[in-house]
């Protein structure tokens, strides 16, 4: 609309408001680039790094076995799981009767780790005071009695006991570990599983069998 010379216009107000919308923009890209987070030379402390656990003993911590030693396969604990460690068995306990080679069994693994086997992450659950007897009359064949009930040991101490008996033929029968307690339960079998090895915490290893 139009009067004499003048013309008069709408001014948009969508307009004016985006222009200070950019306006601000500007502005607030302004001041993170100046003043933002600057680097600094101090050094920031973001905790410890993650250890990693090698479960490996080096060479140079490896104990010399004297020559009336034999090898033996025990396994304890490391980073969750049973890992195999070589420890000097007596040389007579090899070929042994069975209760004998258990009893040199259990006295290995419930041996607190050495120097390097604690820098390497080895720990044990075995209880020092543990005990095994032979079986009792009517007990099968290859029962081996222990001062305390499988059952009330814990997870990890009756994984790690399981499977280091299964390494021995002699202490295997049918497959598995007979193992009882001072009490009158009757004993049971015990399997040494792939799971047994990789989860020895959990409540469901070992598989227990009953017997006939």
């Amino acid at each position: 609309m139009k009067r004499g010379d003048v013309t008069y216009r709408r001014r948009n107000p969508l307009r004016g408001r985006s222009a200070v919308f950019l306006a601000g923009l500007l502005a607030v890209a302004a001041l993170v680039s100046g003043c933002g987070i600057r680097t600094t030379s101090v050094p920031v402390d973001a905790g410890a790094a993650p250890s990693r656990v090698p479960c490996r003993i080096s060479a140079s911590d490896v104990a010399t076995r004297s020559p009336d030693s034999a090898s033996a396969e025990v396994y304890l604990v490391c980073a969750s799981q049973l890992v195999t460690v070589d420890r000097p068995m007596p040389a007579d306990a090899v070929g042994a009767e069975p209760v004998e080679v258990a009893r040199a069994l259990l006295n290995e693994v419930q041996q607190a780790p050495s120097a390097g086997e604690r820098r390497a992450g080895f720990t044990t659950a075995v209880p020092a005071g543990l005990r095994v007897d032979p079986s009792r009359s009517g007990d099968p064949a290859g029962t081996l009695r222990l001062s305390s009930q499988p059952e009330d040991l814990s997870e990890e101490a009756l994984a790690q006991l399981v499977c280091t008996y299964a390494e021995s033929d002699s202490l295997v029968r049918d497959g598995s570990v007979v193992l009882g307690g001072p009490g009158d339960y009757p004993p049971r079998g015990y399997l040494c599983t792939s799971q047994t090895k990789s989860r020895p915490g959990d409540l469901a290893t070992p598989d227990a069998l009953r017997l006939d």
